[in-house]
This record gives C-alpha cells, structure tokens and sequence, in this order.
C-alpha cells in the first residue's frame, strides 16, 4: 500500500468522523428536548443535561390543558387551506409559464421570483395597516392570505423548472387522444409532477405551521391564536417553565415531523429533477 493510498483513506476516515460529529449536533438538540419535557422544573434547574428520574407525562397534561386544542386547529385550519391553494394555485402558474411564450412573461416570472427576496419583517407594518383598513386585522383570513402570498414563489420556481424536464411529447400525444387544456393539465401533468409537488407541500406546510411574526401582529384575540402563539405563554416575565414549554414544542412539532416522513421520499426527486432536462 503506497502513501497515496494511505493518505487518502486517512482523508475518507477523517471526513466520515466531522460529518458523524455535524449529525450528532443536529440531532441532539431535538432529542434533549424530548427527553427533558419529562424532567420537572427542580430537575431540569439542577442539571440540564442530565437524564430525567423517571418519565412523567404531567408537562404534556399541563401543556394540553392550557389551550393547545384551539391552537392546534387554529393552526391545521389555516395550513390546510393556505398550502391547498399555494399548491393549486402554484401548479397553475408554474405549467403557464414553462409551456406557453407570451408577451411579458419574463417579467412575471422574475417579480415572482422577487417574492423570495423580500424580508418579510419589512412588510409587517404595511400588512398590518392594509389588513386593518380592509376589515381583516384579527381574522383567519389575514393569516391565510399573508401565507399564500409568501408561499408561491418558492413553489411556482420548483414546479416551472420541473414541469420544464417533462417532455412535451407527452402532452402532444394527450392533444392527438383529444384532451384538452385541462385534462393536459389536470390528468397528465399532474401526475408528473407528483415529487415536486410532494417537495413544494412539505416547504409550504413547515412555513405555515410555524409562522410567527405574522400572526403575532395580525391576530389579537386568544382564540385564533395559532401554535406558535400559543407556545409563548409557557414564558413568563420573571421565570419560565422549560420542561413544560419543551413538552409543549414536541406537541407542536408533531404535525410537521409527520407531514415529513409521509412524503420524505419525494422530497429528493423534486428538488433535483427539474436541474435535468428529460
């Protein structure tokens, strides 16, 4: 065995250890959260890291208890429609301008992909005054109209650079059967573009299950109040009861973590399969 060779199984073995060191940091947070929602706030103050005694569900009961039931559907209410119509609406928008060359197109296209530049805290303030003027402020509506619109960006740009690896043989094959623009679209696109789609809802419903800034400022009364909001009232203004807040975290996460492994093995295909041209 030369040096060469050496030296590089050395490099491999060196590689293999930082990156099983970088996992190891990712995935230890999630699970010092989970196993410190069993921990009492005595044990939790005495040594954070350390085991709880014995596991106890009275976090996750207090958690439940304080309103997590109003949140929780709050939150699947106004994700279910935001990511329904970021996904139809998407889809739509994304096939139109991968398919059909019309006057002004780049133009869309590029103040769509705009949409993803901007911050959204900058636009707090005009939101809130818009939305208050119109009658919205302290409604669901507000909350589904701010997701969709910082939704479609990132989904129109997956879905037109996917629908552009799609062969257009295919549609053209559907148009000598008969079909028409919407069978094309609804019954032969769609099926194809099922990973993208996949990746786009995993990424719209992670936005708004956890979007915060929004709808501390556009929701004002407790019972619209969505999961994010409701995981604030576990901090007080003097001392905060972290066991209990982490209990709290692992019932909010669940939806997503859930959402994810459903759809996992899509996520992969629809980011990639748009870079290659079929």
């Amino acid at each position: 065995m030369n040096l060469k060779s050496i030296f590089l199984r050395v490099l491999k073995y060196l590689v293999n250890i930082l990156v099983s060191i970088f996992s190891i940091t990712c995935i230890f947070p999630f699970v010092w959260v989970i196993y410190s929602s069993f921990k009492t706030q005595k044990e939790f103050s005495l040594n954070i890291m350390n085991l709880p005694e014995k596991i106890r569900l009275e976090n996750y009961i207090n958690a439940l208890t304080k309103g997590a039931n109003i949140a929780f559907l709050n939150s699947l209410y106004i994700s279910v429609i935001a990511v329904t119509l970021i996904l139809l609406l998407g889809f739509i928008t994304g096939y139109l301008l991968s398919r059909f060359d019309f006057r002004g197109r780049k133009i869309i296209y590029g103040l769509f992909l705009s949409g993803m530049l901007v911050p959204i805290h900058g636009l707090l303030v005009p939101v809130f005054i818009q939305f208050n003027k119109l009658g919205l402020y302290n409604t669901r509506l507000a909350l589904i109209i701010t997701n969709i619109t910082f939704g479609l960006p990132i989904t129109i740009f997956l879905i037109e650079s996917f629908v552009k690896s799609v062969p257009i043989e295919i549609e053209e094959a559907a148009v000598i059967d008969g079909c028409n623009i919407y069978q094309r679209l609804f019954r032969v696109v769609l099926p194809t573009c099922k990973p993208v789609l996949s990746t786009s809802l995993i990424l719209s419903f992670l936005s708004t299950w956890n979007e915060f800034p929004f709808a501390l400022v556009l929701i004002r009364s407790s019972e619209l109040r969505t999961i994010p909001i409701w995981l604030t009232q576990f901090s007080g203004q003097y001392s905060t009861n972290y066991p209990q807040m982490m209990a709290a975290m692992v019932i909010a996460s669940l939806p997503v973590i859930i959402t994810y492994f459903a759809f996992s093995n899509k996520i992969i295909d629809g980011m990639t399969a748009g870079a290659v041209k079929g």
